[in-house]
């Protein structure tokens, strides 16, 4: 039995359906036994900050997870929600989020975006790639020595997404659905 087993995937600009990652990672947690919420967030091509910030918030608080994986703009989200004051989770997993200072017109409203105090979080981890057209190594090993968080830096591997090649991400899958040590 997984010591966690309520796990929250948060989406990106655009979604992230299969084959993406985290539509493998939702299924993955559903057959080891775990609950799993992988909501589509509102309009998903045309994200708002402010609706993301609500239906998000609501929820966290019904779905109460110990563990949240958010990729690419669902990072952001959260250091809004951060900002906003929400409760702790275990655990956080942080995939490729989009620089700081992001400036694309369609998620505007989401930058540029302050560090929170906190990430909320027990445990963090961050992972990216050393060729994300959305941040650089630099800006994230920023972000994670200003947390004291580990990061992994993937060679090669884009936005770590379903066109980059990431579908099934079985170091992911390990990490979420690890066993309770003994």
């Amino acid at each position: 039995m997984s010591r966690y087993n309520k796990t929250l995937i948060l989406h990106g600009w655009g979604g992230s359906d299969y084959p993406h990652w985290q539509a493998h990672l939702a299924m993955e947690v559903a057959k080891n036994y775990g609950t799993v919420s992988f909501p589509l967030i509102q309009h998903p091509h045309y994200p708002s900050k402010n609706r993301w910030i609500k239906q998000v918030k609501a929820i966290l608080e019904d779905f109460r997870p110990d563990t949240v994986v958010c990729h690419s703009l669902a990072n952001t989200l959260w250091f809004w929600l951060c900002e906003e004051g929400i409760a702790p989770v275990e655990r956080l997993f942080m995939v490729s989020p989009p620089s700081l200072q992001t400036d694309e017109h369609t998620i505007k409203s989401f930058f540029p975006c302050p560090m929170p105090e906190t990430l909320c979080a027990k445990e963090v981890q961050m992972f990216v790639s050393d060729n994300d057209p959305w941040i650089s190594v630099e800006e994230a090993q920023q972000i994670t020595s200003h947390y004291n968080v580990p990061l992994k830096i993937l060679h090669n591997a884009g936005h770590i997404n379903a066109e980059s090649g990431f579908g099934k991400w079985e170091t992911i899958e390990k990490l979420v659905i690890r066993e309770k040590a003994c």
